[in-house]
């Protein structure tokens, strides 16, 4: 029953990063249509308004703690995937089908040599990657440069990974299978 749950988290997971770009250049202009109201809402407009101000914003008081949340790098870090570690991935064929491909790699040695490697065929193809394992800011840093257009996502994918039957990366998940 556990695998179910995960195939549905990672179902979502495809989803959303396959279909996010779709949404965000959707025509937002439609007349939206209320399905319930239940008597407390409240306008939008007030909490906006802090955008449209020519004041400069009031400095935190600790300039070194950044507040962006999922924006602030260092909140993400460090980026781990318990039970996936580097290493060889043998070729085997999947009996599912994905949308769009994706690949898993970290930020140690050999998932950047993989990526530097792999970054043309990765890109014709459209693949999008997670980046599931990385300590530092510089870590994050490095692959943005090696990926060039291609996007990834730093976030764990131990649940991904279970889901495939993985337990190395860097490893590319496509229609034709699993492979490195």
């Amino acid at each position: 029953m556990k695998s179910g749950r995960t195939l549905a988290v990672l179902r979502r997971w495809i989803i959303g990063f396959l279909f996010f770009p779709l949404l965000v250049s959707a025509d937002l202009s439609a007349e939206l249509i209320v399905i319930y109201d239940s008597g407390e809402t409240r306008p939008l407009g007030p909490l906006l308004e802090v955008f449209a101000a020519d004041e400069p914003p009031v400095p935190r008081a600790d300039p070194h703690r950044s507040n962006l949340g999922a924006s602030d790098l260092d909140r993400l870090l460090p980026i781990s995937s318990p039970g996936l570690t580097p290493g060889k991935v043998e070729r085997r064929h999947l009996d599912r089908r994905f949308a769009r491909p994706f690949f898993l790699i970290g930020a140690d040695p050999f998932s950047r040599h993989w990526l530097a490697t792999h970054r043309e065929e990765l890109l014709r193809i459209g693949a999008v990657g997670m980046l599931v394992r990385a300590e530092t800011v510089e870590d994050l840093s490095a692959i943005a440069v090696l990926a060039a257009g291609i996007p990834i996502l730093p976030a764990p994918a131990t649940d991904i990974a279970k889901a495939l039957g993985l337990s190395r990366y860097p490893v590319l998940v496509s229609n034709q299978g699993i492979e490195q």
